[in-house]
């Protein structure tokens, strides 16, 4: 790799840095690229010779965000322990990361926030990464005999619906503010429509970039 681009990438790594920490003591909204140059000690023209605007730094910063919680589910995808119990605890690292962040870095947190409401970029590639890794666990359940045989993919699509509200910042924060199914609860209902025994068939039909229709009927 040349030394060029290993210095912009140096530079690039700074300002995320920078970044990260004013948006965590200002705010995202707040924070000016005139702060982070400030910080740096260079100008602001300086800032976007490494990125092209306010709002490419914003996703920087949120998608080493998400990249941690990809790490955390990663890992617990390649680690020791059944299907089942890999596929719970990567559910509840989703769900961990995000309530530690609203309650002890509440300015960060609305950063993913805003990033999940707007449907950023940043916000479909981590959903597909997570769901990639969902899958390969489902697909070890499947081929052990513990979960019922199946498509894995679709598999993967219905569990991150169903868990919306342990994976969504917003949803996080609004369901606790009132009475909402536990974690637990609502993995184990996931889980009994994994392992139950019936012939499931499902029919999905999608659209570009939306599912379109999913049609589920089920043979006892």
């Amino acid at each position: 790799m040349a030394l060029a681009t290993l210095v912009k990438r140096d530079i690039s790594t700074r300002i995320v840095d920078v970044t990260e920490l004013l948006f965590g003591e200002l705010g995202f909204r707040k924070t000016t690229v005139s702060d982070i140059a400030r910080e740096l000690k260079m100008s602001p023209a300086n800032i976007y010779r490494f990125f092209d605007s306010k709002a490419e730094i914003n996703s920087a910063v949120a998608r080493r965000q998400l990249a941690e919680i990809e790490a955390l589910v990663e890992q617990i995808g390649g680690s020791f322990g059944s299907a089942s119990d890999r596929l719970r605890r990567s559910i509840a690292a989703i769900y961990n990361f995000h309530t530690h962040q609203s309650e002890c870095r509440p300015k960060l947190h609305e950063l993913l926030v805003t990033a999940y409401d707007e449907r950023w970029e940043v916000v479909t590639s981590h959903t597909k990464t997570i769901g990639n890794s969902l899958v390969r666990i489902i697909g070890l359940g499947m081929s052990e005999g513990k979960f019922a045989i199946g498509d894995a993919d679709l598999t993967a699509i219905l569990i991150q619906s169903a868990c919306m509200q342990f994976c969504h910042p917003r949803l996080i924060a609004e369901a606790a503010q009132g009475p909402s199914p536990l974690i637990d609860q609502m993995f184990a209902l996931c889980l009994a429509g994994l392992t139950k025994n019936a012939t499931v068939f499902v029919a999905l039909e999608r659209a570009p970039n939306d599912l379109n229709r999913i049609g589920i009927s089920e043979i006892g």
